[in-house]
Order: C-alpha cells, then sequence, then structure tokens
C-alpha cells in the first residue's frame, strides 16, 4: 500500500494564533486586567479553551475541566461572610483554580495540538532567536513525556502489587516519585540531544514539511484577542 503524507493536516489554530491567545487569557483571566469592564471578554476566555479541546474531541477533560471551574466559581458564593481561618484558605484555593484552570486547559491544548516542527517554523516567520525556540521546543515533547513514563511506573507498581491506597502509602509514594524523577532528569537529557542531533543549533534556516498559515479560525480568535486589549485600553482611558 502507497503511503501519502498531507502536509495540511494540522490542528485547528496556527502556532502563533495559539501563543497570542494564550497571552491574551494570561493577561485577562490570570492578571485579570480591566476585569469591572471586561466581563463579556472575560468569560469568552474562560470557555474558548474548552470549546478548543472539545474540538479536538477530547470530550472527558473538557467536561471534567467545566464541572471543576464551574464547582469552584459558585463555591465561592458561599465562602464570602463571616469566615474562619479554614475557610478563608479553602476560598483562597477556589479563587486560584477559577483564575489558573482557564489558562491551563488552553496550554495544555497547545502542547497536545503542536508539533514541534510547526512550533519551530512559525517561531522562524517570526524571527525568533533559537535561544528562546530550542528551549521550548524541548518543553513541548518533555511534559507528553513525562506523562507517558509516569503511567508507566505506576502500571509496574500495580503489578507489584503497590497501590496508592495501600497501608503503606509512604512506601508507594516513595516507588513512584523516586523512578520520575530519575526518569525526568534522564529524559530531559535525552531530549536535549535529540534536539542538537536534528540539527537545531546550527544557527541556519531549517524546512519543515507542514504547512503553517493563517486560515479563517485563526482571524477569529486573533480579532478576539485585538478586541480584548483594544477594550481595555478604552476603558482605562475614559474609565
Amino acid at each position: 500500500m502507497e503511503y501519502s503524507l498531507d502536509r495540511n493536516i494540522h490542528s485547528l489554530l496556527d502556532p502563533r494564533t495559539k501563543l497570542l491567545l494564550l497571552f491574551t487569557s494570561s493577561v485577562f483571566v490570570i492578571g485579570t486586567a480591566g476585569e469591572a469592564w471586561m466581563k463579556v471578554f472575560y468569560w469568552m476566555l474562560v470557555f474558548l479553551p474548552v470549546l478548543l479541546l472539545f474540538l479536538e474531541k477530547e470530550w472527558g477533560f473538557g467536561l471534567i475541566s467545566i464541572a471543576i471551574y464551574v464547582g469552584s466559581y459558585l463555591a465561592q458564593f458561599a465562602l464570602q461572610h463571616n469566615l474562619n481561618a479554614v475557610e478563608s484558605v479553602l476560598a483562597l484555593m477556589l479563587f486560584i483554580i477559577t483564575k489558573i484552570l482557564p489558562t491551563v486547559i488552553l496550554a495544555r491544548y497547545i502542547v497536545k495540538t503542536t508539533k514541534v516542527s510547526e512550533f519551530l517554523t512559525a517561531m522562524n516567520r517570526m524571527h525568533v532567536t533559537d535561544k528562546l525556540t530550542i528551549p521550548i521546543s524541548v518543553i513541548f515533547r518533555f511534559f507528553p513525556t513525562v506523562v507517558e513514563e509516569s503511567k508507566a511506573i505506576n502500571d509496574a507498581m500495580r503489578m507489584r502489587g503497590i497501590e496508592m491506597g495501600a497501608k503503606k502509602a509512604t512506601e508507594a509514594i516513595e516507588y513512584r516519585m523516586v523512578p520520575l524523577i530519575a526518569s525526568c532528569s534522564i529524559i530531559g537529557e535525552e531530549l536535549s540531544a535529540a534536539a542538537m542531533t536534528r540539527g537545531l543549533d546550527v544557527g541556519k534556516k531549517r524546512s519543515c514539511i507542514w504547512k503553517i498559515r493563517f486560515r479563517f479560525p485563526d482571524l477569529i480568535v486573533i480579532l478576539l484577542c485585538l478586541a480584548c486589549f483594544i477594550w481595555w485600553g478604552v476603558g482605562r482611558f475614559f474609565i
């Protein structure tokens, strides 16, 4: 059977659009910039990452994220008055979850749907230095590899009869964390060596088999991000 490579197959958004959306989410969701007059854009930025996950058929993680966010958001209203020390700590944790979770979801979407070659090509077109793109490209492969390694370690521990809910909970944590930490060190070195082997440090223009270009969904997201900053600037000037 003849094998053919479709160079147009990639995620819904261009890597540059994803980075712009991540920056916008960091400013207006985590940073709560202009929160008083940014309510509409705020909620759009909160639920857009979940929508993107649904478009990538990540139904389970998306539904769980919505449940956690809505639950945390509603729970804050029950802890607004006459709080003791424990309730104050809980309210703070719920506030942090509602602010950070949307951007964490977006970061997961970016890592899951962006190929390293796509990212490098996008950064090259933006004339970003290799001193920044090479470490980030290693990170793109580091976290998925660590997750796979963690699953393998958990499977190995189950085969040996060591469970997290067992009586020897400290040993269960030790048997998982020590191998994972050692694996993380090895994984980092291997990914760095792989990056150098592929010639990422030669300082010359590299080719890419994937076709990177802006499309209609990118235009919609870019306009949303620009609208957020424009409306924020208008609000700061007139309020």
